[in-house]
């Protein structure tokens, strides 16, 4: 794996005050330093980052600091806040004069989900009615954009459909890690097999759990240092993606010039794991998993069964994952029940109605309708 594939992501930088959109630049700028002189160029941002300062961030610590053409940027148009087709361009042409660039390398359409590509109704969301993929197009057939992409937070179905209508897109940007890999919701494993069956190229965002495996359970870490007593336990998340072939670059949203530091040294000489070290892993994994709230035992209890319209199992464990992040409302996992109810049963996460009275019976008769309500009801308040 080339040094080249660690990748800087803009959406955890140091700040003043807490306040999300006062960027630090006294510690950033030594961060990017670190990373361009390490022999790493690739800078991942987006239009919603930082409350929208992140590429003005990109602009400051980085374009105006270092020449155009030695550094990559990437960055993602956000359908979140589209109504209408017209504010597809001014939109675009915001981002350019943010970052101070006149192209940009990697271009993606941010958080293509079902929400969003299909609509609640399956006829059709907001970025197929605004032509946006065809806008993505163009920017690449002027040289606005060198590379066109998307990022992804839905289902392999979901993933398939979208390459098969859009083969001209580049890439897809993925959240893989050793946990989301397996997931029942997530499908980290599937949806990376997808686009590699398609030959496009991932990034892989999301390879740390936005910072939730570089601390893990006293057990599990133990588990792991006992197999590589010299390494980080954030090497062994790295490791982990060094066998996936197709990779641009791994993302990682550092916030400290010691992660930038850590990561560097994790990358200089990176090497898949071995056979022993990945039963070592499994074995971290289901510590990690059973410190979670609600243990893997008891999630299989309701193993086959549905509430809602959505795998009783995969509500249970997306719920439970999140609570062991270091911002259980701020992760990826939090999204995914949204898009998976609209997808199944073009039912909306926001609607009291669409959520009838059900009882869930376990296999031994036992009610397991409460704990699930709990969990979906969790989700349902915290997505975003």
């Amino acid at each position: 794996m080339a040094k080249s594939l660690l990748g800087f992501g803009m959406m955890r930088l140091p700040v003043k005050n807490g306040n999300a959109a006062e960027i630090d630049f006294e510690r950033l700028n030594p961060m990017v330093d670190a990373f361009l002189e390490a022999g790493y160029n690739y800078f991942d941002t987006s239009y919603m980052y930082h409350n929208g300062m992140s590429e003005e961030a990109v602009k400051k610590a980085v374009v105006e600091r270092y020449p155009r053409e030695k550094v990559m940027i990437a960055t993602k148009f956000p359908p979140f806040v589209l109504q209408e087709e017209s504010q597809i361009e001014p939109i675009f042409e915001e981002q350019l004069q943010k970052l101070g660039v006149d192209y940009v390398d990697y271009y993606m359409i941010h958080n293509v989900q079902t929400v969003f590509y299909d609509g609640l109704d399956g006829r059709g969301g907001i970025i197929p009615k605004t032509n946006l993929f065809e806008h993505l197009k163009k920017w690449r057939e002027t040289g606005r954009a060198k590379h066109i992409g998307i990022s992804f937070h839905s289902s392999p179905v979901l993933l398939e459909r979208v390459l098969t209508e859009h083969p001209e897109l580049d890439f897809v940007q993925l959240a893989i890690n050793y946990i989301d890999w397996d997931s029942e919701m997530v499908q980290a494993k599937s949806c990376y097999e997808i686009v590699r069956k398609h030959g496009k190229q991932v990034i892989v965002m999301e390879p740390v759990k936005g910072g939730a495996l570089a601390c893990l359970p006293e057990n599990a870490e133990r588990i792991l240092k006992a197999e590589t007593p010299d390494q980080s336990v954030v090497s062994w998340a790295f490791r982990f993606l060094a066998s996936l072939d197709g990779v641009i670059t791994i993302l990682s949203g550092m916030s400290t010039i010691g992660q930038v530091q850590d990561n560097i040294k994790t990358m200089e000489d990176i090497s898949p794991l071995s056979d022993k070290e990945r039963v070592a892993l499994e074995k971290a994994i289901k510590v990690y998993r059973d410190h979670a709230p609600i243990p893997t035992d008891v999630i299989e209890k309701y193993r086959g069964l549905t509430y809602h319209g959505l795998s009783a199992t995969a509500i249970l464990e997306t719920c439970s994952i999140c609570q062991v992040q270091p911002d259980p409302t701020f992760t990826d996992d939090i999204n995914y029940p949204q898009n998976a109810l609209a997808e199944n049963v073009h039912v909306d996460i926001d609607c009291d109605e669409s959520f009838p009275e059900e009882i869930v019976l376990l296999p031994d008769g036992t009610d397991g309708t409460p704990l699930l309500k709990q969990a979906e009801n969790w989700l349902r308040k915290h997505h975003f």
